[in-house]
């Protein structure tokens, strides 16, 4: 067996003897280590794939995360998925949220609306609102499409050792395996590992002291065409929702209990919940098929980078799922990671420029987590902030605007979904490389994840600006 004290006279070597050396005592390789394959991890491998970098998933678990668990797929990230060529299967696989019925005393007392819908075209975006898959469905696709490029997920890796040096990352397993990488993820959930082994510390707050529990149920007394809601009904009872997942035959069951309770998660404890808070009686549910329980919070880690390794997801920061906002921001951490990993690993790019990592992604999840714990405590609407289109890198060391005068698209923007003279800007964008446009009102270098990089009246300082990313 291979241990991590046999890996200490590796440090200090260059990267090419390195991989001698892990050759001969047996160990695997790779460019690039994810930890956990969740839709951060997933999708992380999903671009470096497509660039023909090396990565290797691992997932704790025996099969991927069960349970709906984060289910709205806001606009931006279906802007991701379309550029990583799952949208077709998403697509197929969900649908669009429904209105929410309120109940009160077994009647239907009244409807809302979830999200505040957007006008078709709004923002520069095809999609008006959030998309319902259930996570285990959107793991499943995500899965299927770094498959068909040629990645690999390994389950039943659970790491219990990280260390790295001048040359790359050593991570081992509870198998006795370990893999060697010049660069590692962590995308291992709000309890990761691989935060805790690098000693990076998490900031937040308790967003609610009241827990949840959440679980994937089958119904067929209530119509599948409403998200029912049953507002609190007596003293120490919190809400009930049982909401319709598309493209499935279950529910997703949300129930709030008072500080201190301790949940039931048995098949009973559900029923019973049901019928104490709705007009249904226990055995309407006819079927219990995941539960979990949690309390509401909302945590950021001190820093996303430490030496060659990359917290991702929720090991970086955890939301609050009211919003729907936690797995959106988490794809787009993968988004702006991957290209920037596949051009240093490729030698193109300054190893600086994984610097601007976590630069840009931690403002923003600071930004989206106080976004969350806002809804959440019904002081912010779901509106267009919740949408992430109108997320940027404006004020990235990356981002360069030499006009005199800046449009309405300015560098650190997110390209708009336009098309322009019968020609769609984001087929022009689609794939991995930067891109060049030419608009009414000047020259634009997109980067690989749809932002501005530079903008110009012409393209005087193009070049410049070119060398010293590593365009």
């Amino acid at each position: 067996m291979v241990t991590l004290d046999s890996l200490t006279p590796l440090r200090a070597r260059s990267w090419a003897t390195a991989l001698n050396s892990v050759k001969e005592i047996g160990m695997r390789q790779t460019d690039v280590l994810i930890v956990g394959a969740g839709p951060t991890g997933l999708a992380l491998g999903i671009d470096l794939a497509r660039r023909g970098v090396r990565a290797l998933l691992v997932e704790r678990g025996e099969t991927l995360a069960p349970g709906s668990r984060g289910k709205g797929i806001q606009p931006r990230t279906m802007e991701v998925y379309e550029d990583l060529g799952v949208l077709d299967e998403i697509l197929a696989a969900g649908g669009p949220y429904p209105v929410g019925m309120i109940w009160q005393d077994g009647r239907q007392a009244g409807e809302h609306r979830m999200f505040d819908p957007a006008e078709d075209g709004e923002e520069g975006s095809r999609f008006t609102g959030p998309w319902m898959v259930p996570q285990w469905r959107n793991q499943e696709i995500l899965r299927a499409r770094l498959a068909e490029l040629g990645g690999e997920v390994l389950l039943g890796r659970e790491v219990v050792g990280i260390e790295q040096d001048t040359d790359g990352v050593t991570a081992s397993f509870a198998t006795g395996e370990s893999v060697r990488a010049r660069y590692a993820v962590a995308a291992d959930g709000g309890r990761s590992a691989v935060r805790r082994a690098l000693g990076i510390g998490m900031t937040g707050e308790t967003v609610d002291p009241d827990p949840l529990l959440v679980a994937d149920v089958r119904i067929t007394a209530l119509e599948r065409n409403r998200w029912h809601v049953f507002p609190p009904s007596g003293e120490g009872a919190g809400f009930l929702a049982l909401c319709p997942l598309a493209g499935t035959e279950d529910f997703q069951l949300v129930a709030q209990f008072p500080e201190g309770t301790d949940i039931d998660l048995t098949p009973d404890g559900v029923r019973k919940v049901v019928a104490e808070r709705t007009h249904l009686a226990p055995e309407a549910v006819t079927e219990v098929r995941w539960t979990s329980n949690f309390r509401p919070r909302a945590a950021l880690a001190d820093r996303f980078r430490a030496g060659r390794v990359f917290l991702a997801g929720d090991a970086a920061h955890i939301h609050s799922p009211a919003g729907g906002q936690g797995l959106n921001t988490s794809v787009q951490d993968a988004y702006n990671l991957g290209w920037k990993l596949g051009a240093v690993l490729d030698g193109r790019a300054p190893e600086s420029l994984l610097d601007t990592y976590e630069e840009e992604r931690r403002p923003i999840a600071a930004r989206v987590l106080g976004l969350s714990t806002a809804i959440h405590r019904d002081e912010a609407r779901r509106d267009a902030g919740t949408r992430q289109l109108g997320l940027n890198y404006r004020d990235s060391s990356l981002t360069q605007d030499t006009r005199r005068t800046p449009g309405a698209l300015r560098a650190g923007d997110r390209v708009p979904d336009l098309t322009i003279d019968g020609v769609r800007l984001f087929d022009r964008l689609r794939g991995p490389d930067w891109t060049t446009l030419t608009l009414a009102d000047g020259v634009f270098l997109v980067r690989p994840d749809g932002y501005v990089g530079w903008a110009g009246e012409t393209e005087a300082g193009l070049q410049e600006y070119r060398a010293r990313v590593g365009v």
